[in-house]
């Protein structure tokens, strides 16, 4: 039987034609417009840096260092190496602090003793790092020290970019039998501990900055070449490479030109880790002897003055320790930091 049929199944309300809005000439190039600005790889990586505020402190800290030891070059308090027997051992002084320690005053058989006033040191004349056992200014030992540190540092930054860069950039582009013997010689390089190479130089040439540098010279490049050539061997066979070999690229500008500029966010990594590893290096000869000589100052030659009179003068030792703790702190910090910055995969 058929069913009855409704006419008002397929009618549909009316909607009034004031509730529509003609559309505007130029409503479609909104459909293809971009929301957010482009960015750049290094404007990207700048952003999510600025995101880390432990990495930047550290950046602003380590510039303030940098801008204090260049000053420190032409308006230093005293000659750093210049000695005034009866001012030695003097204990810190800050003007207008009033706190055991860095008043002037020291702890002699368990009484807090004022030690300017038993020297006669005149009121205007204050030492805020206190003096060593010669009477040289600690503050100018600590800033011609690490001015000494930061350009050891600068050296193995140089190092890392001209050989360690150029050597990993051929080993890994030449590929085959020339990489393997670039390896093989690498392998013999680093086999020999620094150490030994720095103990061998003494014989021919002084202990001292240029040792040290020639020490780094000679292996401190060996991590960042074999990073590079790691790198470069992912990078080598990916299309936009292919891509310029048909267009007819030399390999010397595809190398220069298109694997190095995706080279720089490791580089600049490794780099800033090898920086505190040279400082630290540094250090560490200094502090046995083999590195910087008395009277020359370096942290390395602080610290091993300070510790020995640590009990009694801890000044001596406490002011070169954490001048070496916040640089290597504050660049591994900025490591790691841009280390996140670089990485694409990161999630911001």
């Amino acid at each position: 039987m058929d069913e009855p049929i409704n006419e008002n199944k397929n009618l549909s309300p009316k909607i009034p034609s004031s509730y529509f809005t003609p559309l505007d000439d130029t409503h479609h190039f909104d459909n293809e417009r971009i929301a957010a600005p482009s960015l750049s790889f290094y404007q990207d990586a700048w952003r999510r840096l600025k995101k880390n505020k432990a990495a930047v402190a550290s950046m602003i800290i380590l510039l303030l260092i940098i801008l204090v030891e260049v000053l420190s070059i032409w308006y230093s308090p005293y000659d750093p190496n210049l000695q005034n027997v009866p001012h030695a051992n003097l204990p810190p002084r800050i003007p207008h602090v009033n706190i055991n320690g860095f008043n002037g005053k020291a702890k002699i058989s368990g009484v807090w003793v004022d030690k300017y006033e038993l020297v006669h040191v005149p009121k205007d004349l204050n030492y805020y790092f206190g003096t060593d056992a010669f009477g040289r200014d600690l503050l100018s030992r600590v800033l011609a020290g690490t001015r000494v540190s930061l350009l050891i540092a600068l050296a193995a930054a140089f190092f890392d970019l001209i050989i360690g860069i150029t050597y990993g950039l051929v080993s890994g582009w030449k590929g085959g039998s020339v990489d393997t013997i670039m390896q093989r010689i690498l392998e013999i390089i680093s086999g020999i501990p620094t150490l030994v190479v720095v103990i061998l130089m003494l014989l021919f040439i002084r202990p001292g900055v240029t040792s040290i540098i020639i020490a780094l010279g000679l292996t401190g490049w060996i991590t960042m070449a074999r990073v590079v050539r790691a790198e470069t061997l992912k990078l080598k066979n990916q299309e936009f490479v292919l891509a310029a070999r048909t267009l007819g690229e030399s390999s010397l500008n595809i190398a220069v030109g298109h694997i190095l500029p995706n080279l720089s966010g490791i580089i600049i990594i490794q780099t800033m880790f090898t920086i505190p590893s040279a400082i630290f290096f540094e250090a560490f000869l200094s502090f046995i002897g083999i590195g910087m000589r008395a009277p020359n100052a370096s942290l390395g030659t602080l610290l091993n003055e300070g510790y020995k009179t640590f009990r009694f003068l801890p000044h001596l030792m406490w002011f070169p320790a954490v001048a070496i703790c916040v640089i290597m702190i504050t660049f591994n910090l900025l490591a790691d930091g841009l280390r996140d910055a670089f990485d694409p995969k990161m999630k911001d």
